[in-house]
Order: structure tokens, then sequence, then C-alpha cells
């Protein structure tokens, strides 16, 4: 038609402008006008008094944490160093001395 696009769901050619909105007159798709600009948003990672955690920080435990499957637990004031930052519920990803491994929250723990 009148330079108007195609429809992107089902390519057809017969579509026309409604407001912000294009609509396909076959299957009534309809998609805006405006171009869908990504935002580069990059996650940033606070301890428990908002200071920002970077991959390789040593942080040092404020609680004392349960070890799942383990009858001991993470006691208050663990120095932990070379800390790596995932995503997800536990964000925080270290090796801890007598327990190995570990995933922690970072809101359980101070940038030391």
């Amino acid at each position: 038609m009148d330079g108007l696009p195609f429809c992107p769901k089902c390519k057809c050619e017969y579509t026309y402008e409604n407001g912000s909105l294009f609509v396909c007159t076959e299957c009534d798709h309809e998609w805006s006008t405006t171009p869908v600009v990504p935002v580069d948003e990059k996650r940033v990672w606070k301890d428990a008094y908002g200071n920002e955690l970077k991959d390789g920080d040593a942080i040092q435990v404020i609680k004392d944490l349960k070890v799942k499957g383990s009858s001991s637990s993470v006691k208050v004031g663990t120095k932990v160093k070379n800390i790596r930052l995932i995503d997800g519920d536990h964000d925080i990803s270290c090796k801890i001395d007598g327990f190995g491994l570990m995933q922690i929250k970072s809101e359980f723990v101070k940038k030391a």
C-alpha cells in the first residue's frame, strides 16, 4: 500500500496505521511504530550496607549461615576472598575454608 510495512507475523501487505500502532487486516496482529531500543542495563550487586560488590572482592559474613546438609554453620565474621558474582537467588559464589564451594546471598555479607 502507501509505504506501510508488511505484517511481521503473517507477511501480509494489507496493513494500516491506528494511532501509534500498525495493524494487519488478515491476522489482526498489532505492532508498534516506534522502534524498540534495547536498554543496556548492567546489574549492580550490593552488600547488606549498600556497598557495590565486584568480582574478586573480599567479603565478611554478617550473620550465622546454616549450611544445607551439614550440622555446622558459617559463623559471623568469616572472611572470604576472591568472590565471583553470579545471577540468581544466591548471587555470590565463593570458596570458604572448611566448607568448600558455596553460594551466598549478598544481603548476608559486607565488603571487607
